[in-house]
């Protein structure tokens, strides 16, 4: 029997034409042989099936289901293709975990924790992760600039504290330019993350559970042809994606082994992309998505390619994953 997959896609947030693009490679991509799949576009205004025709069902939000000419559709499983609000933030998960329907994401709280920036590196701290020294704001707050400085120094980064790709960020080298990064970042989200510049090689680094086991995929090293990797690096071809990335033994060696260690130690499933910044030869972590890019062009299929996985092999197991 084939099963019935809904590839959701869309979103709240910014981006939810980047995860339209990604869902539409998914419904592409995935093996007809073995899978019904189809395509739920999540917005805010309407949550539908959109079949080949662009028509459009709604979906019945009680079990998450879809009547098309009288039949009734329900699903064995959910491809989570959105990034941002609410598929990478535990929203979506935890009403699909509430309808017992399983999907390819991380589980709930992995998925806050994840799409927190502030929460995710201080549960990490502990465990021995090295980060980027940090300050926080929350709107309202009053705003010293002159302490901010002495704890972070410049150039530093403002950043959006719940939000999707390089939204929200920007690269401060002066401190009169302070006031409007934060009120940028302030506009994404009412916390904001201000951390130390880190001047060093960054790398992007895919771990997923494939077959059973926690696999760290090549390593990707990011050139940007803009001040840093923002959304036009990331989107819009203004960066070099080189996989694998160009590190020695030491450097590689230990940031397979971060990202494995933080993968296990916030016990997650599915997807992840992991930035970081290596300072010497020790790896800083920056953040990490749990729903990266799945286009052709995007950093995690680019990975798994490089390892061997084909992107229909890439999806079959997070489907089969999810299942278990």
């Amino acid at each position: 029997m084939k099963k019935n997959i809904a590839i959701i896609m869309g979103g709240y947030s910014s981006e939810y034409q980047i995860s339209l693009k990604s869902g539409n490679v998914v419904y592409e991509v995935l093996d007809s042989e073995k899978y019904h799949a189809y395509r739920i576009h999540i917005f805010k205004e309407k949550w539908v099936y959109v079949d080949d025709n662009e028509n459009e069902f709604p979906v019945n939000k009680h079990d998450f289901s879809v009547s098309v000419n009288t039949k009734k559709i329900t699903f064995d499983c959910v491809f989570n293709a959105i990034h941002g609000a609410p598929g990478e933030d535990g929203y979506m998960q935890g009403y699909l975990e509430l309808l017992g329907i399983p999907h390819t994401s991380c589980n709930m709280y992995q998925a806050g924790i994840t799409f927190n920036k502030r929460d995710f590196l201080s549960i990490l701290k502990p465990y021995g992760i090295k980060t980027a020294e940090s300050f926080y704001l929350n709107l309202g707050d009053t705003i010293n600039e002159d302490t901010i400085i002495k704890k972070v120094g410049l150039p530093c980064f403002v950043k959006a504290n719940k939000a999707g790709s390089s939204f929200g960020v920007t690269k401060v080298h002066k401190q009169e330019d302070l006031q409007n990064a934060i009120n940028v970042a302030f506009k994404e989200d009412d916390e904001i993350i201000i951390e130390s510049f880190l001047d060093g090689t960054e790398v992007s680094i895919g771990v997923i559970t494939y077959k059973g086991e926690t696999k760290v995929l090549p390593i990707t090293e990011i050139v940007s042809e803009n001040d840093f990797f923002d959304y036009e690096a990331k989107y819009l071809g203004k960066s070099q994606e080189i996989t694998p990335a160009r590190l020695n033994k030491t450097q590689e060696e230990n940031v397979i082994a971060v990202a494995k260690k933080v993968y296990e130690v916030l016990k997650m499933k599915g997807f992840s992309r992991s930035e970081y910044i290596f300072k010497n030869d020790e790896p800083y972590l920056l953040e990490m998505n749990t729903i990266p890019g799945l286009t052709k062009a995007s950093i995690l299929p680019q990975q798994a390619a490089a390892a061997g996985i084909s992107m229909s092999d890439l999806f079959d197991n997070a489907i089969e994953e999810a299942l278990k």
